[in-house]
């Protein structure tokens, strides 16, 4: 049976939600900006259109500079949370999987109290720092687990990849045990620390989504390529090298691409939790469990998750803002703990 229908009939009902949060990111805030200058706005900006639209230079300003790249970082750092947490799960056969589970968030978090420390929070610096971080906290689960999977007796199947989820879970212990070091000796930062580990938007800019976008397209590109893989995988490691799977090297390539998108993204808005967990077991259940359409749907649904997660954030207790952190966890903490114990929402992962 054919899954074109099936993912075309998702794909178009996902696009329309994340058009509607999109729109709706891009209405709602202290100035009140009506649809059609929203969209007049927007229109203003498309290449070689040459079009001048009769809206007020700051209503354009506000939309184009303000509030329409916060909204298309939002999706893209929730699109790759999702699509990393549904990879995760996949290759590790662990429906509680997320993109923080070698380590990513540990290793941004410990990146990013480095330099908030040491006072060297630049345009580049900090995210840089945090992704050098992710990407040096996930070779080390990886080898780690490599060598814990390797030795001994010949492991049982789907045990390499338990070896790394443990593995993952040693490494993060010990880099948040390092973060904490850092902060007790530099309490003064230790409020600035806090702001970026529990993630905000609020200084979106254009220059941010220019500086993510190309590791995660090759991020989304590879995953995507090999969401028939994790379909494959889900029958049992033997059965899948029976088929010719080369699985040890195609799982590390599902890791580091899903990792690279994650880092990326987490650099420039700090640690967003639960992201990975809720949006994949959502889109199994009310969906199929095939990953051919789980992956691209998740990465959809990701993006309108976080752009609806981030207009609630800004505008709860406005004009304060609460960090989006704790939005996506008051939804997540419940929502993992319906996975914990549901029998189907589990069996739809695996």
């Amino acid at each position: 049976m054919t899954t074109k229908g099936p993912l075309r009939a998702t794909l178009a009902v996902a696009t329309v939600v994340l058009v509607g949060a999109m729109l709706l990111g891009l209405l709602i805030g202290p100035v009140s900006i009506s649809v059609p200058d929203v969209v007049k706005s927007l229109l203003a900006h498309v290449p070689l259109a040459h079009y001048h639209p009769p809206v007020p230079a700051l209503e354009q300003a506000i939309v184009w500079q303000i509030r329409a790249p916060r909204v298309v970082l939002a999706a893209i750092v929730g699109a790759m949370l999702a699509g990393g947490g549904a990879s995760y799960q996949g290759v590790f056969r662990n429906p509680l999987a997320d993109p923080y589970l070698l380590g990513v968030a540990a290793g941004a978090g410990l990146g990013a109290t480095f330099v908030i420390d040491a006072g060297w929070m630049g345009s580049l610096v900090l995210p840089g720092a945090a992704f050098a971080g992710a990407v040096v906290a996930v070779a080390m689960t990886y080898s780690l687990g490599a060598v814990g999977g390797n030795s001994g007796r010949r492991s049982a199947p789907g045990s390499s990849g338990r070896v790394i989820v443990l593995a993952g879970v040693a490494v993060a212990a010990l880099l948040t045990a390092l973060q904490t070091y850092l902060q007790q000796s530099h309490t003064q930062q230790i409020e600035n620390v806090y702001d970026w580990l529990l993630g905000s938007f609020s200084v979106a800019s254009w220059s941010d989504v220019t500086l993510i976008l190309p590791y995660v397209a090759v991020s989304a590109v590879v995953l995507l390529a090999h969401r028939r893989f994790l379909d494959v995988l889900r029958v049992g490691e033997d059965e899948a090298g029976a088929l010719g799977v080369h699985v040890g090297r195609t799982r590390l390539l599902i890791v580091v691409a899903a990792t690279l998108g994650t880092a990326a993204a987490v650099s420039v808005s700090g640690l967003i939790g639960f992201v990975g967990i809720i949006v994949p077991h959502l889109v199994r259940l009310l969906t199929r469990s095939s990953y051919r359409v789980v992956l691209p749907v998740s990465m959809i649904g990701g993006a309108a998750f976080l752009v609806l997660a981030d207009l609630v954030a800004r505008t709860v207790e406005a004009p304060s803002e609460v960090p989006i952190g704790v939005v996506t966890a008051f939804v997540g903490a419940p929502f993992f703990l319906f996975v914990l114990r549901s029998r189907r929402a589990q069996q739809s992962a695996l």
